[in-house]
Order: C-alpha cells, then sequence, then structure tokens
C-alpha cells in the first residue's frame, strides 16, 4: 500500500528570466513502512521536495498524495490539522522550544490539537525508549546535541505520524552520536511501522536505509537502490 505518491510534482521560484527550476517532473511511490533516503548535492532540490512533502510550501505543478488525500486540496487550516496529524518533522537544528523542558516540548503537538487527550504513558514510552526519561524536566541548553535530537525525534512521534520527514538529522552530530541517532529511527521504523524520508548527505548513512533517492538538477538522477529489509541492523 502507497502512504505517499508524487505525480509529476514541479517547483518553479521566480519569473522569466530570474525563473528558477527547484525541482522538475519528480514522481515517487512510498510504502508504508519504507525508510527512505534522499541523497544529492547542495542545491538539487532535497529540502524543498521535503517542504513539499510537508505541506511547507506548495508545488507549482502536479499533485502530492498522503493516505490517498491530495494535499494541495485543502484549505490553510485543513491542511494544518491534516500535517498536524499526519506528518512529523525532525530538523537539523532541532527547532526545540528553549522555554519548555523536554517533557513539555515532547508534549507540544499534543497540546496544539486541542482535540486529543494528552497521551502521557506514551510520552513516557517514547522518552524512555530514547534514552531520556530521565532528563525530562531539563531545558534545551541543559542537554547535548544528541539529547536534544531525541527529544526531537520523540515530539516527531507524538502524534503518532503516517510520515516522517528528517532534514539532515544528524548534520550537528558527531560520528558516535549519528550511529545512535540513525538507530533510533531504524527501530521506530520497524516497531511503529513507521515511513520515514531522510535527507543526507552521508552515503553511509543512506545505505542502510530500504531504498536511495538521488536527485540532481530538480530531477531523480536514477533508480533508487534496494536493500536488505529495513536496510539491515548496521548504520555505518
Amino acid at each position: 500500500m502507497n502512504i505517499l505518491e508524487l505525480r509529476h510534482v514541479e517547483k518553479v521560484y521566480g519569473e522569466h528570466e530570474n525563473q528558477v527550476r527547484a525541482l522538475d517532473d519528480i514522481n515517487i511511490q512510498v510504502k508504508e513502512g519504507e525508510f527512505i533516503a534522499i541523497v544529492g548535492t547542495s542545491g538539487s532540490g532535497k529540502s524543498t521536495l521535503l517542504n513539499l512533502i510537508g505541506g511547507l510550501d506548495a508545488p507549482t505543478g502536479g499533485e502530492i498524495y498522503i493516505r490517498g488525500r491530495e494535499i494541495s486540496s485543502f484549505k490553510r487550516k485543513e491542511l494544518t490539522i491534516f500535517r498536524r496529524r499526519n506528518i512529523g518533522f525532525v530538523f537539523q537544528n532541532y527547532s526545540l522550544m528553549p522555554v519548555l523542558n523536554v517533557y513539555d516540548n515532547v508534549a507540544l503537538p499534543i497540546a496544539f490539537d486541542k482535540g486529543r487527550h494528552t497521551r502521557g504513558k506514551y510520552i513516557e514510552e517514547l522518552l524512555r525508549e530514547l534514552g531520556i526519561w530521565d532528563k525530562r524536566k531539563k531545558y534545551p541548553n541543559e542537554l547535548s546535541g544528541g539529547q536534544q535530537q531525541r527529544t526531537a525525534i520523540a515530539r516527531a512521534l507524538v502524534n503518532k505520524p503516517a510520515i516522517l520527514l528528517a532534514d539532515e538529522p544528524t548534520g550537528n552530530l558527531d560520528s558516535v552520536t549519528t550511529i545512535e541517532v540513525i538507530g533510533l529511527l531504524k527501530a521506530s521504523c520497524r516497531k511503529y511501522n513507521q515511513t520515514i524520508l531522510m535527507v543526507t548527505h552521508n552515503e553511509g548513512i543512506a545505505q542502510t536505509c530500504d531504498r536511495i533517492i538521488h536527485i540532481e538538477d530538480g530531477r531523480i538522477s536514477r533508480g533508487g537502490s534496494l536493500f536488505p529489509e529495513k536496510g539491515g541492523d548496521d548504520v555505518c
């Protein structure tokens, strides 16, 4: 079953002589539970692609389907609610709220979604599994980079999204912490049947994923490589 499908997606910035085609005729199908790496040189369109899938930007042309629903058809409020309930984001710079402790940062998406009950037990489960339950009362400036990224991953998973989008999630981490964080993402993919699309410049990390999508100059440059299911257990 395809949880995500892009049909002839393009993104153009500017007009006339200033026009830049960031993405051109992108066609992708993603099955539920896949862990996919998106790789390419700087400026190739990787982050633009993630932003379109996440509903943070709108395509100039083409269609993006998530759980069978075409997201550009939503009105702004509908898209906000759909995104909050179906898509999780993990960024390179963590994007944590400095005035909130670990627990409250993780609970933030639920607090925004007034129609949902606070999932205290699930938050505790996530924090324990990510090894930061003992840091739940700490603030971001009291955490290491790896602990901040673990907090960001927990926050992205708290609403049990259909898709997790990770944009260079290990870019600010050392090699040991990078291995730990990728291992946590892979474990989440297995345990919760999570679908993950991860932008990375690290080919070693990409090789551990189920599939690699190569993008160059806004186009998919060649077919994705398939690896053992869930990419095996080795990270590098």
